[in-house]
């Protein structure tokens, strides 16, 4: 008999959590992002980049003004098409944009991050 009330307990959690699921659909957390072009499932915005990328990125711009969002598979890539925005990452905002992401490989080979090419933002 216990394992009756265990098993309706069960049941009850699943279809609780099932229906609120379904009910309650959470969208992704859009920050503040700037515009770009709506990209596919697996390949992002790749198919946008022709054979010229420069040229492909200069008509992309044109649509979506100076600073725009890519997704490169499934990697967010910003877009800076002007001086003004470049200068923006550059100099204005550097701290923010000069971190390296921490990889395995920078912690093996360089004994823990310690080489110039691994090593993080400071002294």
């Amino acid at each position: 008999m216990d394992n009756f009330w265990a098993l309706l307990a069960l049941v009850y959690v699943a279809l609780l959590t099932f229906t609120s699921k379904l009910l309650y659909k959470r969208r992704p957390d859009r920050k503040n992002v700037p515009p770009g072009p709506k990209p596919w499932p697996i390949i992002g915005n790749l198919n946008l980049v022709g054979s010229v990328p420069h040229q492909s990125l200069h008509i992309l711009s044109q649509k979506y003004g100076e600073i725009m969002q890519l997704k490169f598979g499934k990697f967010p890539v910003v877009v800076a098409s002007s001086p003004e925005m470049a200068k923006q990452f550059l100099k204005v905002h550097d701290l923010a944009f000069a971190a390296r992401p921490a990889l395995a490989a920078g912690k093996y080979t360089s004994y823990n991050y310690s080489d110039m090419a691994w090593a993080p933002k400071g002294p």
